[in-house]
């Protein structure tokens, strides 16, 4: 999981940071508001921020990624306790809050209880530089805009998302796209093709003799 972490405090971000990547997951870590602002996009799969820190908070940060359409699964961290503050955060849309101090075990758990409610339908998937993907409500995006494509189409993006990382076979299309109807190889492999030439960048992958993949697109 790629994430990124807002957190004024530098033993502490250094901890979170060594915690998380000691688990298996890669972080980007920042201690200023302004620089996430200038910083996040779609290839993140969780963000991780503190509310009072430098430049905008993290109130202001959520509210902005929401006003530009940029939905990513968000934990507080916060030595904030008051309800009126959880309350707010929860009303931002924010996953989980949890309350400083913290043994970073409970983030762990918490990370891992997203990742399992998630596994089917992460809010945004990252394709390539310019495409993203909404499972939840089918869309494909292009720089942040959606795009036209036919049933057929979004269908095979569908499932190709939903498999990330994986190759999707022949059978698979078949019983998923064409509700099990005899249709060859050849037939998908054509429809594939026109879908491809749709694309404005080719991130589908024909995997020879096996069907086809996207890989999760992270940036460098």
């Amino acid at each position: 999981m790629k994430i990124l972490l807002l957190e004024d405090e530098l033993m502490l971000n250094n901890s979170i940071c060594e915690y998380l990547r000691g688990i298996g997951h890669m972080v980007e870590s920042f201690t200023d508001g302004q620089e996430v602002i200038d910083s996040v996009d779609t290839s993140f799969d969780l963000l991780i921020l503190d509310i009072n820190v430098p430049t905008k908070d993290g109130f202001t940060i959520l509210s902005e990624l929401n006003s530009k359409k940029i939905y990513i699964p968000t934990i507080f961290i916060s030595a904030l306790i008051d309800i009126e503050d959880i309350s707010k955060a929860y009303d931002l849309g924010c996953r989980e809050y949890i309350k400083k101090p913290f043994h970073l075990e409970e983030l762990g758990i918490k990370i891992n209880q997203l990742l399992k409610k998630d596994q089917s339908n992460t809010s945004h998937i990252r394709f390539s530089e310019n495409y993203s993907y909404a499972k939840n409500t089918q869309t494909l995006y292009f720089n942040g805009e959606p795009q036209n494509l036919t049933k057929k189409q979004l269908e095979i993006i569908h499932i190709l998302a939903l498999n990330i990382n994986m190759i999707v076979d022949f059978e698979s299309f078949r019983i998923d796209i064409w509700d099990g109807e005899n249709i060859d190889n050849p037939t998908i492999r054509a429809e594939i093709s026109r879908l491809k030439k749709a694309l404005k960048e080719d991130f589908i992958k024909n995997i020879r003799g096996l069907g086809y993949k996207i890989d999760r697109y992270y940036s460098v």
